[in-house]
């Protein structure tokens, strides 16, 4: 069922782009197979790894993949756009004939975006500023930096050329700490040994944090927790750390994903994690999913990093993520006396890997004194 809900755009633009053109039958059947073959990527990623969050088909397979649902999804997208006005014209009383150019247009339009929407999604990110004003921040962490990575999503995609070239850029930033927020991984840890490798070189005065997202508990998460934490990733679930300087202190809390129970795991506990951090100090939340800032607001996190939604993928279509995660997709939100940052995403999900203004990002985030 899940492959047949992908294979819907095809068939929209076999219908009502390919049948219409003045082609010969063989090409249209020709082109109509290859529509169809690429809304079937998914379909071929169980083949090569038994599931569709980790594809391990060659990359450059990958990207072509990508490129081609993409640009059927967009030619789809503009086909109903084609269609609509034909359609009000029709009603209004002045029939329009489309015209084979403005077809073949819609196409190119469609393979363009396509290919600088995976160009988007597979490059290593740019760096991006992000300033957090806490009022309770002790003086000895004004100017305070963290680098936050998150949905990594380590693959035959982002691969281990790309880790180290992202670990390289990370390092150049030189800040205090560093934490990544979930989604690491997609695959098994046989797969992955080698592409993970680079992340050896992530370093940090104040240390390396990391916590679950919900691809870990998809490939064995307790083997990739501890493997993570042998490469310098130190595990943060339902825990904390706490960051002196002199007398103050600046506290570091990780919960586990929302999904964790499903999967037979501890869920987020954010009290737990709390537990023995010192009071009346200032405390910045690791929690992959934005969906429960509310809650978490209301029991004393002045931060919450998260990530999980990729940004929404293509600006204007955010909309389709907000409601599972809370009204929270993309950048900074005020909830309820806590800031809130959603990371659009160092990487994203090789199952879906466009960005369209919504790029990833290498998310620099300084902390200030609230006036």
């Amino acid at each position: 069922m899940f492959h047949l809900i992908f294979s819907i755009p095809g068939w929209y633009v076999i219908a009502r782009f390919i049948a219409p053109l003045a082609l010969p039958l063989g090409v249209k059947i020709l082109f109509s197979a290859v529509v169809l073959l690429a809304t079937q990527y998914l379909f071929f990623s169980r083949f090569t790894s038994g599931s569709i969050m980790s594809p391990e088909m060659p990359r450059p397979v990958i990207i072509l993949f990508n490129w081609a649902f993409c640009a059927v999804l967009f030619l789809a997208m503009l086909q109903v756009v084609i269609d609509a006005v034909g359609l009000i014209a029709l009603l209004v009383g002045h029939p329009l004939v489309i015209s084979p150019e403005v077809r073949y247009l819609a196409g190119g339009i469609a393979m363009l975006l396509a290919a600088v929407g995976v160009h988007q999604a597979i490059r290593v990110p740019p760096v991006k500023d992000v300033v957090f004003n806490i009022k309770n921040l002790p003086a000895e962490f004004e100017g305070y930096q963290l680098l936050q990575l998150t949905d990594l999503h380590i693959s035959k995609l982002f691969n281990g050329k790309w880790t180290a070239k992202m670990v390289e850029k990370a390092m150049a930033l030189e800040v205090d700490l560093i934490v990544v927020t979930g989604d690491v991984i997609d695959g098994t840890l046989n797969n992955r040994r080698n592409d993970v490798a680079p992340l050896q070189g992530l370093s940090a005065p104040d240390g390396v944090f990391a916590i679950t997202g919900n691809h870990e508990y998809f490939f064995e998460q307790a083997r990739w927790t501890e493997h993570l934490a042998a490469l310098g990733l130190k595990p943060l679930l339902n825990s904390h750390t706490v960051v002196t300087r002199d007398d103050a202190s600046l506290v570091i809390v990780g919960v586990t994903d929302a999904s964790a129970p499903g999967r037979g795991a501890p869920g987020p506990d954010l009290a737990r994690a709390l537990s023995g951090a010192p009071l009346n100090a200032p405390v910045v939340l690791l929690d992959h999913q934005p969906r429960n800032a509310r809650q978490n607001a209301a029991q004393g996190a002045d931060v919450q990093l998260s990530g999980h939604t990729h940004g929404g993928l293509i600006a204007g279509f955010d909309r389709l993520f907000a409601k599972p995660n809370g009204g929270f997709v993309s950048g900074l939100y005020a909830v309820e006396g806590m800031q809130l940052y959603v990371n659009n995403g160092t990487a994203l999900w090789p199952g879906m890997a466009v960005r369209l203004g919504r790029p990833s990002e290498l998310t620099r985030i300084t902390l200030k004194r609230a006036n």
